[in-house]
């Protein structure tokens, strides 16, 4: 006994050595419970603080599964609660520097660990006397006593466990874990891969004309670009979507329209080290053989099984009703950009790489509205204060400049959030803006720490991350409108988490189903477009005139422009995503892609938002597999719940903001979210309200 002693003293004392030296390992420094400390983190302390924390969190868990006493709420279920702050500080560390500070140094970190966490997870839900509590605690007649959300807590928690495999044999749960563990490695090979391709890929532009139909503002980023990559060329175009969509829309060389689209859509999928199709295939047969394990018919089956949807078959209907009049709206669409192609000396049927280019013809022609004439009066700067600005008038928030919070680089700004009548502090925002190597692409919001104050109150910080390009020195930054819709989405995310007012970490924020989660997002899109944002903040970056109203007008006439195109390239995607995963059958993705939007009738002017082989969101994790078809779900109740504002007295009824508030934005996940609509809304979602917002034909 004294040597297993001895041995248990050095252990401890090993521990509260690394707690003591590892940065990572340390609470934040600060006021309202801290923020991560920046400027001390090195990626040589990642190894030894996920070690330590990934051990602490089993140690915490074994503790609870181990306790002699009987199961009870507080015990099992508020203890697990309790688990795994280190981790969670650590992971928030870990997530930014995977997604925003990318290295060829971070990368072997990222592939020896993500199994590992993976296997934490397994060992946690598979740990059967934890699980025994846990369901002990489901059962327990005095539930029934306790608060809804502590009854919604504790159903999720055993919901959760038995998803995951808690009442498996040993042996299958075995096989379980060790397929999770395949995955993670697969995950990340899939998003290295995606990474290295949109990092080290361009189009060279090596003549003046080459340059024709683009803004200075593109020019200048296309030179700026070929500088910092050392090349013998006048401008590049890079591999990235805030680069490459621009350049489709304005640039009026054809050819090199060509490449460019090529390029971009060939990500992943172009034979060469970091060609993907090999990857998803060892995906997707994992996924099935893990979804049959686990009892379910297919990964579909499985990842829908706690969704609104429930069932693919339910997310398929609802794709399939809206897909005939949105491609019908395409060839409405495809038609008027035809005939200025007919009329021009050179004709030729529009191909994928002519859609946006002679879309914003029609645009001009049309409605005689010209985006570059609109994106002079969106300077990012202005617009992320008029989403400031909304958030006071529909939740009482105020963002204040936080310059003491230390940031991970020199772009990254931080605000304060506090309620603008009683002045308490709520959370942090992080903004990181801008493009660079390093930083996946596309948009999206980071919570670096959930909401809480069961046992004391715990403020959330959260990030919204872009991937804008950066002017020069001194320059306002002008984005398209598509970009600041996509702006005003991503803080929609964020003010999900930042007015979370719950008791319980897990049922915070934005920890909602997964078709319910892009609604809150989606629906903030709508207040871009409000008089009250575009006339005090759309500001001229010349003469810092506010928008004419002729201006506003003309925006307003083409609100429902080009919805077939958006539509059907989003939910090409979806139906991808979900047949692929309702199937069971071993598939080539490039193969199966071709075949199924032909049977699907895809119009051939248009591609996938997110091909097979770089749809990050399905193949970089388990997070939306499945689970694309969301963003189309939350369109229906977004467009339905927009509508409660437009019956009242407008956008910024005082009534229907506080419903939202309630019901919607500060619930977090303590009601079913069907419930939850329908406490706002006073009925279930209508599809109606979706197709009156895009304007499409009625198809039958």
């Amino acid at each position: 006994m004294k040597k297993y002693f001895i041995l248990f003293i050095m252990t401890a004392h090993i521990s509260i050595i690394a707690q003591n030296t590892n940065p990572l390992l340390k609470n934040w420094k600060g006021e309202n419970q801290g923020a991560p400390a920046f400027n001390d983190y090195k990626i040589s302390d990642f190894k030894p603080a996920l070690e330590f924390a990934i051990q602490e969190k089993l140690n915490e868990t074994d503790a609870i599964a181990n306790n002699l006493k009987p199961a009870t709420f507080e015990n099992t279920i508020v203890a697990l609660e309790k688990t795994g702050k280190t981790l969670s500080r650590v992971l928030a560390v870990y997530g930014i520097y995977s997604s925003n500070l990318n290295s060829p140094e971070f990368e072997p970190i990222e592939t020896e660990f993500e199994p590992k966490l993976a296997n934490l997870s397994d060992k946690i839900t598979q740990n059967t006397k934890l699980f025994n509590r846990i369901a002990s605690v489901f059962n327990s007649k005095s539930k029934s006593k306790l608060t809804k959300e502590q009854q919604r807590l504790i159903n999720l928690y055993y919901e959760n466990f038995v998803r995951q495999g808690a009442k498996l044999d040993i042996k299958t749960k075995a096989k379980v874990a060790d397929i999770n563990g395949k995955l993670a490695g697969y995950f990340i090979k899939f998003s290295q891969n995606l990474l290295s391709e949109e990092n080290n890929q361009y189009i060279e532009i090596n003549a003046e004309n080459d340059f024709a139909g683009l803004s200075d503002e593109i020019k200048n980023s296309a030179i700026a670009k070929a500088k910092e990559r050392k090349l013998n060329a006048l401008g590049c175009i890079e591999n990235t979507r805030s680069s490459v969509e621009p350049f489709l829309t304005y640039s009026s060389n054809r050819n090199l329209r060509e490449k460019v689209w090529r390029m971009f859509i060939n990500r992943g999928d172009n034979a060469n080290g970091q060609d993907n199709n090999s990857t998803i295939v060892e995906i997707l047969k994992l996924r099935s053989e893990r979804a049959k394990l686990l009892g379910f018919s297919s990964h579909a089956s499985w990842k829908l099984s706690n969704t609104m949807a429930k069932t693919p078959e339910n997310a398929m209907k609802l794709m399939l009703d809206i897909w005939k009049p949105a491609t019908a709206q395409v060839k409405i669409e495809v038609g008027a950009m035809q005939k200025i192609v007919d009329s021009e000396a050179e004709t030729f049927k529009i191909s994928p790489w002519d859609y946006r280019y002679y879309a914003e013809k029609v645009r001009k022609e049309k409605y005689d509205l010209d985006q570059n004439e609109v994106k002079q009066y969106l300077q990012l700067d202005k617009l992320r204060e008029g989403m400031f600005w909304v958030a006071g008038e529909l939740f009482d928030l105020k963002f204040i400049p936080a310059l003491n919070i230390e940031v991970y680089q020199a772009d990254v700004k931080v605000w304060e959030v506090v309620n603008k009548t009683t002045g308490k502090h709520v959370g942090l925002w992080y903004f990181d803006p801008y493009a660079r190597k390093g930083k996946r692409s596309g948009a999206w919001m980071n919570e670096y720490r959930s909401q809480e104050k069961f046992d004391k109150d715990i403020p959330t910080i959260v990030s919204n991350n872009a991937n804008f390009i950066k002017g020069k020195e001194g320059e306002p930054v002008l984005i398209s409108w598509s970009d600041a819709s996509t702006l005003f989405h991503e803080f929609g995310h964020a003010l999900h988490g930042l007015c979370s007012d719950v008791n319980y970490p897990t049922l915070a924020g934005t920890n909602v189903a997964r078709d319910y989660v892009e609604f809150p997002s989606q629906l903030l899109e709508h207040w871009l477009s409000t008089p009250e944002v575009l006339k005090k903040y759309a500001l001229n970056y010349k003469t810092n005139e506010p928008m004419p109203q002729s201006l506003l007008n003309k925006i307003e006439k083409a609100s429902k422009f080009n919805e077939g195109f958006n539509t059907v390239e989003l939910i090409s995607s979806a139906l991808i995503d979900m047949k692929l995963h309702m199937t069971n059958d071993l598939i080539n993705p490039d193969t199966f892609e071709k075949n199924t939007l032909e049977a699907l009738k895809m119009p051939s002017e248009i591609v996938m938002r997110h091909r097979t082989p770089q749809f990050g969101h399905i193949f970089s994790s388990d997070e939306y597999s499945a689970g694309y078809y969301s963003y189309l779900w939350a369109d229906v109740i977004c467009a339905d719940a927009f509508e409660a504002f437009t019956e009242a007295s407008g956008p910024y009824d005082k009534a229907v903001a506080k419903r939202l508030l309630k019901y919607v934005f500060s619930s977090g996940n303590t009601t079913d979210q069907g419930d939850a609509f329908r406490n706002f809304r006073g009925r279930d979602a209508k599809v109606d309200a979706l197709m009156r917002a895009k304007g499409f034909p009625i198809v039958k």
